[in-house]
C-alpha cells in the first residue's frame, strides 16, 4: 500500500483539486511562474539592499525551499525552550506515506529533532518535514497555517504555505524577494542554528546522504542554504556566502537544470561581492544621550529565548524603542535570563509598553538601575 501511494505521488503534477466532482479553474489570482519563467535576486545580507534582480516579485512554486520556513519554525521553538535537539518525535502513518525525497521512515519510528534538521538540510526529506510539523502543531495543515502566519510577521507578504515539505500544491507560492528575506531572517535570528545549513552530508541507519546544495565546498564562502525542485517549479536555489566580513544572499527560481541553476547563483554571488565593499565598514561608536528607563519583557529559562523576545519587542515597537539597547541579563543565583530594552526616556518606555501590550506581549516600565547580573547587550538601531 505504501509503495502504491508513493508511486501515485511521484506522478502528481500541480493541478487544481476536485471538489465535489467539479473541476475548479483559476485557483490563483496571479498565475505562478512556470519553470521557463525564471526569477532571481541577490541582496546584501546586512542591509537587505537589492544588488541585482529579475522578476523578484513574481509568484513561483517554492518546492523544497519551503523547508527553510519549516526549519525557521524548529529553530524558533528551540530558542524558546519549547523543543530540545535530543527530543524524539513520533513518525505517523501520514509521514511514512510521503513520496521521495525521503529517509524511508516507518510509522511508529521515532527520530530526534537534530536528525530531522539534518535530514531536511541534506536529503530534503519530506517524511522528516511532516514529522516536525505534526510534533509542533498536531497536524501538517495546522503547521502550514502557522508557517504562513510567521511569514506575515517576517514581511513575506507574497508567500503562502500549505504543507511542510514543498510537495506540489496550487496555493503554495513564494517569490525570489521573499525567499531572500527568509534567508536573512534565518541568519539573523538564529546564528547558532544556521550552521546546520553548512552540513555537507549526514549518516542515517548506515546510509550517507549528501547535501543537494552543490555550491557548498565549491564556491568560496558559501555556507548554505537550500535547494528545491518539483516539475512545476524547475530547479530553485537559495545560497548565502560570506567573505571578509560581508555576506551576500542569492536566490534563483525556475532553473532548467541543476547546473544552470548553480551557474546563475554563482553569477549572482559574484555580482554581489563585486559591488559591495571588500570589507565591512567600521562600526561607529557614537554615544547618544540615553534615558534611565527600560521596558522589561520577561524572564526566561534560556538566553536564546530571552534574546528572541527582546528582539521581537524591538520589531513590534520599533519607533518608540529607536535608540534603545537590547539587554539580556543572567540573574545570579537564579537560572533565569531577564530581557529588557534599556536606555529609554520614561515617555518612550511607556509608549512602547502600550504598543507591546496591544500586540499581546507582556511588558513593564522600570528604572534601569544597576543590579548584580552578568549582562550582554546589543544596540538596537
Amino acid at each position: 500500500m505504501k509503495n502504491g501511494l508513493k508511486r501515485a505521488a511521484r506522478t502528481l503534477a500541480v493541478s487544481v483539486p476536485l471538489v465535489a466532482g467539479v473541476l475548479l479553474t483559476g485557483v490563483l489570482a496571479t498565475r505562478p511562474a512556470s519553470a521557463a519563467e525564471r526569477a532571481w535576486i541577490v541582496v546584501d545580507a546586512a542591509s537587505g539592499a537589492v544588488i541585482e534582480a529579475h522578476r523578484p516579485q513574481m509568484q513561483h512554486y517554492p518546492a523544497s525551499l519551503t523547508k527553510m520556513m519549516t526549519l525557521y519554525m524548529v529553530f524558533d521553538a528551540l530558542a524558546a525552550g519549547e523543543l530540545q535537539l535530543d527530543e524524539k518525535m513520533y513518525v505517523s502513518p501520514h509521514a511514512q506515506e510521503m513520496p521521495p525525497t525521503e529517509l524511508g521512515l516507518h510509522a511508529g519510528d521515532r527520530i530526534t529533532v537534530e536528525t530531522a534538521i539534518k535530514a531536511l538540510v541534506t536529503k530534503s526529506a519530506n517524511d522528516a518535514a511532516v514529522v516536525i510539523a505534526e510534533h509542533l502543531a498536531g497536524t501538517e495543515w495546522d503547521f502550514a497555517m502557522d508557517m504562513t502566519a510567521t511569514a506575515r510577521r517576517l514581511g513575506l507578504d507574497d508567500t503562502k504555505f500549505r504543507n511542510a515539505s514543498g510537495l506540489p500544491h496550487p496555493y503554495q507560492v513564494t517569490t525570489a524577494e521573499d525567499m531572500a528575506q527568509l534567508a536573512r531572517a534565518l541568519i539573523d535570528d538564529f546564528p547558532g542554528y544556521y550552521k546546520y545549513f553548512s552540513i555537507e552530508r549526514m549518516r542515517y541507519q548506515g546510509r550517507v546522504y549528501r547535501n543537494h546544495n552543490n555550491l557548498l565546498g565549491r564556491y568560496d564562502g558559501v555556507d548554505g542554504i537550500k535547494t528545491g525542485y518539483i516539475d512545476a517549479s524547475g530547479y530553485n536555489l537559495v545560497a548565502s556566502a560570506k567573505r571578509n566580513g560581508r555576506r551576500v544572499i542569492a536566490v534563483a527560481l525556475g532553473g532548467r537544470s541543476p547546473a544552470a541553476r548553480d551557474r546563475r547563483v554563482a553569477h549572482l554571488l559574484d555580482a554581489g561581492f563585486k559591488q559591495l565593499p571588500a570589507r565591512m565598514p567600521p562600526v561607529p561608536h557614537a554615544k547618544p544621550e540615553r534615558g534611565g528607563y527600560a521596558v522589561q519583557v520577561g524572564a526566561f529559562s534560556s538566553k536564546p529565548a530571552a534574546e528572541r523576545i527582546a528582539k521581537r519587542a524591538l520589531e513590534e515597537a520599533r519607533q518608540a524603542l529607536a535608540g534603545g539597547i537590547r539587554r539580556v541579563a543572567h540573574l545570579r543565583g537564579d537560572d533565569l535570563y531577564r530581557a529588557r530594552v534599556v536606555g529609554l526616556t520614561v515617555g518612550a518606555a511607556e509608549r512602547a509598553c502600550t504598543r507591546l501590550k496591544r500586540r499581546g506581549m507582556d511588558c513593564l516600565v522600570v528604572q534601569d538601575t544597576p543590579t548584580q547580573v552578568a549582562e550582554t547587550g546589543n544596540s538596537a538601531g
